[in-house]
């Protein structure tokens, strides 16, 4: 028997095929990026900006401290001669808040062209004499004049100096409508009457900057009270029984 054998080619091994990657370049990415970081801040802008808008009466009128004049405006009838004792009353209690450490400029006003040029005039010297007797010095005090309205009407004498004093903003405020409250915020003028008359009470503005200096320290007082609470009796209540034998 002749055996047949068969042979085969050996087979060819694989190409290989080549793959191509796409690579994005690195701008397209960073751009990508920063599109979706501005698309998120613009979706929370609004509230962004509605939490910025102060809601608090203390930062809507906030107190401060300031130079600010301080007037006062006498009334001078035709027939007066000099001061009267309601003008000495009223100046009186117009002079009692002014600095004498600072002695700020007194400036007093007196009318000219008017039905009591002539009083005002006595008047403003009167006024004069009084504020030397308060503590003013004669060197701070400057009398002027201005021009009155009209020539029949009786003008006031303004006496003014200027005060460091603690002060808001001017009340009466209403910018929108009172019902409108959909956004449940404080109205405009909220908190400003309260503010006004905190700072109207302070005797000493500049207690908003900080503490007084502490006053020195009474050591006989202190010395009685601490004995006094080391020798006091101690008194104590017998006590009770609920049963009585």
């Amino acid at each position: 028997m002749i055996e047949k054998t068969s042979r085969t080619a050996p087979l060819a091994a694989p190409r290989p095929v080549p793959i191509r990657i796409m690579r994005r370049p690195a701008t397209v990415l960073a751009a990508t990026l920063a599109a979706a970081l501005l698309a998120g801040c613009a979706a929370r802008t609004d509230s962004v900006t509605v939490g910025s808008v102060p809601d608090d009466y203390r930062t809507n009128h906030p107190i401060v401290i300031a130079e600010k004049e301080q007037v006062i405006d006498l009334p001078v009838g035709a027939s007066d001669r000099g001061m009267t004792n309601t003008q000495r009353v009223a100046l009186g209690g117009f002079l009692d808040n002014y600095d004498r450490s600072a002695a700020p400029p007194l400036t007093i006003l007196v009318p000219v062209g008017s039905a009591n040029q002539v009083a005002a005039s006595e008047a403003g010297s009167a006024f004069a004499h009084y504020a030397k007797k308060q503590g003013v010095p004669a060197s701070r005090i400057m009398i002027s004049s201005y021009q009155a309205g009209a020539a029949e009407v009786s003008a006031p004498v303004r006496v003014s100096y200027t005060a460091i004093t603690a002060q808001t903003n001017k009340c009466g405020r209403w910018p929108a409508d009172l019902g409108e409250t959909s956004e449940n915020k404080h109205y405009a003028n909220f908190g400003c009457s309260y503010q006004n008359n905190l700072a109207a009470q302070l005797e000493n503005p500049a207690d908003l900057l900080g503490p007084r200096k502490t006053t020195e320290v009474d050591a006989e007082r202190r010395s009685v009270v601490i004995d006094d609470y080391r020798n006091a009796p101690v008194w104590a209540d017998e006590p009770t029984r609920e049963i009585e034998y």
